[in-house]
């Protein structure tokens, strides 16, 4: 999807809105920190879109030293590994 249309259906849709990031290569740590936040937001009862970040001008643009890290309305909110029980915190506290 272009960035025109995702930003169109975002303010169509608001519920469309990503609100989840998952920072990273693309490695074993980064699909387990996209796997620990499904299985919370399951948990949670959620239903929110994740979208995965593997380009590295992007990932620059949150500051982060340590990835994977996980993003929740744009703001940085843990990285490196994570507990699946601390992600659920996490996501409770920001969701």
């Amino acid at each position: 999807m272009c960035e025109f249309c995702r930003q169109l259906e975002e303010r169509l849709n608001p519920e469309a809105r990503v609100r989840i990031k998952i920072l990273g290569s693309g490695c074993e740590k980064f699909n387990n920190l996209g796997e620990k936040t499904k299985k919370a937001l399951d948990k949670l009862g959620k239903n929110v879109r994740i979208a995965y970040v593997t380009d590295l001008y992007e990932i620059a643009r949150y500051g982060v030293d340590k990835i994977p890290a996980l993003v929740v309305d744009e703001k940085v909110v843990s990285f490196g590994e994570v507990p699946e029980e601390e992600i659920i915190r996490i996501l409770n506290e920001n969701l």
